[in-house]
């Protein structure tokens, strides 16, 4: 439907003004292709310029390189785009900002204030800057016990020439460098201490250098695993900003309000100074730093095994060269990889999504891995922080990609082991400290450290959300090792106190959060090929681990139901009609507890879930996710198993439970 003028003209003006104002020619001149549509006079491929080219399967390809992969509007204008669906787009890209959360920032790329572009990255990088010079001026500093209160009580009044510490790294994502050296420009404008890291790499490099470098705060231009036409900005907090358990992890409230509210508060783009010089391009072997600090996880004493056939493929995305450089260097000699996903590639041609998860991510691997007699497949997404693994199921004769639950337990399990071998109930530590070359403290690692993060005041401790699996649980309880549950996000797992293996059913797992406070798949692929390698020289697989674990804690099933919507508003009624009317009974059992989770625990901040535990021991979590419009229900239910003859029958067991709460589940959505 058209836009009414009176309507219409405001939009137009500001679409003029902004188009005005945006530093790149192609997003430019893509809104002024749309202003021209959507104002009823029309044009045929007018889309493109400055360094782009149209394409009608709404591709372009920029004569850079850093264009983004093609916006809609691209293509749909040169095959001509309508009226009214050039309204539609302008509408939407002018509906409102893009707002800074707890994920930082994450949406399409194309111009406007609702898209990712280098007017809104600009914003936020000089926003970041603002809030960074306000945190180190007003900070406490650290008081030792006995020292005169009359001291200087803020950092600026301690040392009036302290300068904020960040890094800013980037993936292989079209336009993600051109994001990143603008931020380190604005960054270095503003009188932070910036560093750039030196090429398109993953996120667990970007993480591990927010702690190495001692840095308040760290930036990374990725979407991870979202679609080609999206990019994203990921902030960090640590150095002297966060000095708790969060040092070096994602930020969380109130610190994503007070950057939000500094973003909102920079002035016209024009004002945002960017400067020529002045930060540290970080060396090239900074990188061999990473890998010599993950490949030290590996325990080659206590697991000694290294033959195990690996198929991996980083999916397009930049963890390659990194990740099997660190399994090799490792031991791990025997590696195939999928060469048609092997480098990176920004428009991630051979799989509808770059997300592991998607049915037919795998296919190639998989199928390569057939070819190869493989052992197991390891999988990364683009930017290299989550990990996936399938292989050979024996009792089903076909391959199979794991669910994140049976890795995280997987990992957990040989985590546990570990521990109990070396340590023996004391407190668990890192070791030493090493200095990193600005003179600040800085992270170190002690070979085969993986999962030794606790103190005397706060022991080893394992952690998973609340929608992962309760088996991490039972593992732990039956190592003798704490275990605690954490609102949905890494950000909430990796500022547990005493943290020492974290992980989210979403194929998220934190190996060794000294040196990497956030999911990182590049060293949880190390640990699954050093565990798997184990299984395989005692005459086992990983599925006989997992049959153990169904044993000893009862076999753990669950299952997921996504429902994506138009309308936002849409979550909103659906959570409000389940907590008015919520099921009395799920999977044929009846409903024992209903938990808002909105009001909070004396264990969980309020968070936007409704929890249902049933009398037979299963549990529905529905929650609106955080980063798309979906609404996201978790399921599981635990059939006992007494010996190992009963296990296919507690899988059929399994099976239909999750089905039929399911069932019930969609129709208490009205579905």
């Amino acid at each position: 439907m058209t836009l009414p003028d009176t309507e219409l003209q405001p939009l137009l003006h500001c679409a003029r003004v902004w188009a005005d104002q945006d530093p790149d020619p192609v997003t430019a001149a893509q809104l002024r292709a749309l202003i021209t549509l959507a104002g009823g006079t029309g044009v045929k491929g007018a889309v493109a310029g400055g360094s782009g080219r149209v394409s009608t399967d709404g591709g372009r390809e920029a004569a850079d390189g850093n264009g983004p992969a093609g916006a809609a509007i691209d293509g749909a204008a040169g095959a001509g785009m309508t009226q009214d669906a050039a309204q539609r787009e302008l509408t939407d890209s002018f509906s409102g900002s893009l707002q800074f959360g707890t994920a930082g920032l994450r949406a399409a790329m194309g111009p406007g204030p609702n898209r990712m572009n280098r007017v809104v990255v600009r914003r936020a990088a000089a926003g970041l800057a603002a809030f960074l010079l306000k945190a180190s001026a007003n900070s406490p500093r650290d008081m030792p016990v006995g020292e005169p209160s009359d001291q200087p009580a803020t950092r600026a009044e301690r040392e009036p020439n302290y300068r904020p510490r960040a890094v800013v790294g980037f993936d292989a994502r079209h336009n993600s460098q051109v994001f990143a050296a603008e931020s380190a420009a604005i960054l270095t404008a503003a009188g932070i201490e910036t560093f750039l890291l030196p090429a398109a790499l993953p996120t667990p490099v970007l993480a591990y250098a927010v702690r190495k470098l001692n840095c308040d705060a760290g930036v990374m231009v990725t979407a991870s695993h979202n679609p080609a036409l999206d990019n994203g900005y990921k902030v960090y907090l640590g150095g002297r900003t966060v000095t708790d358990a969060g040092q070096g992890a994602q930020i969380v409230a109130p610190f994503d309000a007070m950057i939000a509210a500094e973003i909102a508060a920079v002035g016209e783009p024009a004002s945002i100074e960017l400067a020529t010089a002045g930060w540290t391009m970080v060396g090239a072997d900074f990188t061999v730093g990473y890998q010599d600090a993950v490949r030290s996880l590996a325990d080659p004493l206590a697991f000694p095994s290294r033959d195990v056939k690996i198929v991996y493929t980083p999916m397009h995305g930049v963890g390659g060269e990194t990740a099997v450089g660190v399994l090799r260097g490792a031991g791990f000699e025997n590696i195939a990889v999928v060469q048609q996903q092997e480098g990176p590639d920004p428009d991630f041609p051979t799989v509808a999504f770059p997300n592991p998860e998607e049915p037919g991510a795998l296919d190639l691997a998989v199928a390569l891995a057939r070819d190869e007699g493989a052992d197991i497949v390891l999988a990364n997404d683009p930017d290299a922080d989550r990990a996936a693994v399938a292989a050979l199921d024996p009792s089903a004769g076909t391959w199979r990609m794991l669910r994140g639950d049976e890795v995280g337990a997987l990992l957990g399990s040989h985590l546990a082991r570990r521990l109990a071998g070396r340590t023996a109930g004391t407190p668990k530590s890192l070791g030493t400290v090493a200095v990193d070359d600005g003179g600040r403290p800085g992270a170190a690692v002690a070979p085969g450290a993986a999962g030794q993060t606790g103190t005397a005041d706060h022991p080893a401790v394992f952690a998973n959300s609340i929608v992962s699996s309760r088996l991490l649980a039972r593992i732990a309880a039956s190592h003798g090792l704490e275990h605690t549950q954490t609102l949905t996000g890494f950000k909430w797992i990796s500022r547990v106190p005493g943290l020492s293996y974290g992980y989210e059913e979403a194929l998220g797992y934190c190996i060794a959060p000294e040196i990497v406070r956030d999911k990182d798949g590049i060293s949880a692929a190390l640990l699954i090929a050093e565990l798997a390698a184990e299984a395989k020289a005692r005459g086992r697989s990983i599925f006989d681990t997992l049959d153990d674990f169904a044993l000893a804690h009862g076999l753990h099933a669950g299952d997921q139901l996504s429902l994506r919507v138009a309308d936002l508003t849409q979550l909103t009624t659906m959570m409000a009609s389940l907590r008015q009317h919520p099921p009395t009974s799920l999977g044929g059992s009846s409903v024992e507890t209903f938990t808002d989770l909105a009001e909070g625990s004396a264990t969980l901040p309020p968070t936007d879930g409704l929890l249902f535990r049933t009398v037979d021991g299963s549990r529905v979590i529905i929650r609106p996710s955080g980063t798309e419009p979906k609404l996201k229900c978790y399921l599981e239910v635990i059939v006992p198993v007494s010996v190992a003859a009963d296990l296919p029958d507690a899988r059929l067991r399994a099976r239909a439970a999750l089905d039929a709460t399911l069932a019930d589940v969609r129709a208490a959505l009205g579905l």
